[in-house]
């Protein structure tokens, strides 16, 4: 297992939509092994394999108190959101210094592969709902910033770019 750098924006690959797997194998394990490895040296809840330039549809996310209660997710997708809605401040490796309020279901059902190949469906409540959604977004070439006004999402980047520029 290894931390993997993390892409910086505007990476063309975090636009990117990820590919499907098409099975689990040694070589997905050793990814997931690495995105949790990346993903709790952070420290953070969730991951997703594009985040690291892994452009399979692989995401991670840990929202036990412990972070020792990993969700390992292949294709993941959302089946059901709850319509109640859950404000939270979300952030991203692949934005360093960049933060920002994202209104989000509370609540969803999700079906993805797990680390043995079966199609699941599991509930996420909370900030486990919220992080899961995060990865999905990555999955499907999206950032958290794009969950935003054009305002603020033009303010925000910019204020990424300019930080960037200094070093």
């Amino acid at each position: 297992m290894a931390r993997r750098p993390f892409l910086q924006w505007p990476d063309k690959r975090l636009r990117t939509v990820a590919t499907p797997v098409e099975a689990i194998t040694d070589e997905v394990r050793a990814i997931w092994d690495d995105m949790l490895d990346s993903m709790y040296a952070m420290p953070g809840v969730g991951l997703a394999a594009p985040q690291i330039g892994q452009m399979q549809a692989l995401a991670v996310v840990d929202c036990s108190p412990g972070m020792d209660q990993p969700v390992r997710m292949a294709n993941p997708r959302v089946l059901h959101a709850s319509g109640q809605m859950r404000e939270h401040e979300e952030a991203s490796p692949n934005l360093p210094g960049l933060s920002a309020t994202i209104s989000r279901p509370r609540a969803v059902t999700v079906a993805f592969m797990d680390e043995s190949g079966a199609e699941v469906e599991r509930d996420f409540v909370a900030l486990w709902a919220t992080s899961v959604q995060h990865q999905i977004d990555h999955l499907n070439g999206k950032v958290f910033v794009d969950r935003l006004g054009p305002v603020k999402r033009k303010m925000l980047l910019a204020k990424h770019l300019k930080a960037k520029r200094r070093g």
